[in-house]
């Protein structure tokens, strides 16, 4: 399929290499396209690792293992499978994980439950095993590739290759984290919210690395919708090989975690939005600030009905301001509001407050601002002080080609 790059797309970012980190790339040739489909990255001995994955329960033999393999909390390799989920496909998916595992633990001479692997692609499939073999052995052999081939590699509808990096202090060391992600369509949080992978030479003990994970996940990768659908694949691993030589973070009492903790939030918070960005069909980045909730978990909730309404987000791609469409993914939310304390805004401008449209309400410089790409729709709720901020994008024309032709 030869998708139009988003126009919301980003620049790849210089990004360093992670001691104890080798990323390959190769061919498997999973679906009829002429470029690399199988990433395999070696992994450190003594490697951390933590994970977060989605909670559809029609989900892939990937998943479930990975699952499990997590609660170990080690890992020595990782492998991604582009243009085939292998998800829906009983045994026969089950054992292609599974031959996958063996032939990369018998190269590493490693157990086989510290090898993670991850497919996206087509749904109801089964991996083909003489494939997989194949692409393995060719991508044991390849030379070590850059982030942004790798990050390339894992696509199947992205548009462009998305990565982020940062940095924090830990005593006198300074760690880098390294990150790629794949995730255009099939985006509804429900942790996770696509493929993504982050790598890092810090020393973590994987119980405080999956701690910080799964508090940023649900600050980033659960606020981030494209169309409400939350894929059988979905998964997020971190991954600390403990190279940089810092005292390993064992809990927020420790020197540097409350810098490590906020560096790897930044780099969440960096991919979730290009996910967004390269949203299928996108044309406009929508951000969604919920205020005056009665918790933060209520606004979240809130600002999630507004990300996911059909009508919100036609109504944005069209750049009509219509207020009204928010006031009533507000009332469907489930959550607590009171019709008579709600004020809806866009881009800085106050629509309605207090329940009543403002009688001086000039709709010229909200109209203007959705003629942008860049769009913030507040709502304040009027009932305590939860909040939460949600992103989403519209839903164009596009989205409906590019998954009409999706198998193709």
């Amino acid at each position: 399929m030869d998708l139009e790059r988003s126009p919301l797309a980003q620049p790849f970012p210089e990004m360093p290499s992670i001691a104890g980190v080798v990323p390959r790339v190769a061919r498997a040739g999973y679906k009829d396209w002429g470029r690399c489909d199988l990433t395999y990255v070696e992994l450190a001995e003594g490697t951390a690792v933590a994970g977060v994955f989605t909670r559809n329960v029609c989900c892939s033999s990937e998943v479930e293992l990975g699952r499990r393999q997590v609660e170990r909390g080690h890992a020595r390799a990782l492998v991604v499978n582009a243009g085939n989920s292998n998800a829906f496909t009983g045994y026969r998916g089950r054992e292609a994980v599974e031959a996958i595992m063996v032939q990369v633990a018998e190269h590493l001479g490693c157990p086989t439950e510290e090898v993670f692997v991850s497919s996206t692609g087509v749904i109801g499939v089964p991996l083909p095993k003489d494939k997989a073999r194949t692409g393995i052995a060719a991508a044991l052999e390849a030379e070590e590739c850059s982030w942004e081939e790798a990050a390339a590699t894992i696509g199947t509808t992205d548009t462009f290759p998305k990565g982020a990096t940062a940095q924090a202090v830990i005593g006198d060391t300074t760690v880098t984290l390294s990150a790629i992600i794949k995730g255009s369509g099939m985006i509804a949080p429900d942790m996770a919210t696509m493929l993504g992978y982050i790598f890092t030479d810090a020393a973590v003990e994987p119980a405080f690395l999956q701690r910080l994970l799964s508090e940023a996940n649900e600050r980033t990768f659960s606020c981030i919708t494209v169309d409400s659908d939350t894929s059988t694949s979905d998964t997020v691993l971190a991954f600390a090989t403990g190279k940089a030589g810092n005292a390993p973070l064992t809990s927020f009492d420790d020197p540097g975690a409350d810098a490590f903790a906020a560096a790897l939030h930044d780099v969440c918070h960096q991919l979730a939005h290009l996910v967004v960005r390269d949203g299928e069909g996108a044309r406009k980045f929508i951000e969604i600030a919920v205020t005056g909730a009665v918790s933060d978990e209520s606004a979240r909730k809130v600002g999630l009905a507004i990300a996911n309404s059909p009508l919100v987000k036609t109504a944005i791609a069209g750049e009509d301001a219509n207020w009204g469409r928010v006031v009533m993914a507000v009332g469907k939310a489930g959550e607590p509001a009171d019709r008579d304390k709600l004020s809806i805004g866009f881009g800085g401008h106050w629509t309605a407050r207090e329940g009543l449209p403002l009688a001086d309400y000039d709709e010229a410089p909200v109209a203007e601002h959705l003629k942008g790409s860049e769009i913030r729709i507040d709502v304040d709720l009027g009932l305590g002080d939860g909040r939460a901020t949600v992103w989403t994008c519209d839903l164009t024309h596009g989205y409906i080609a590019i998954n009409a032709d999706y198998r193709s």
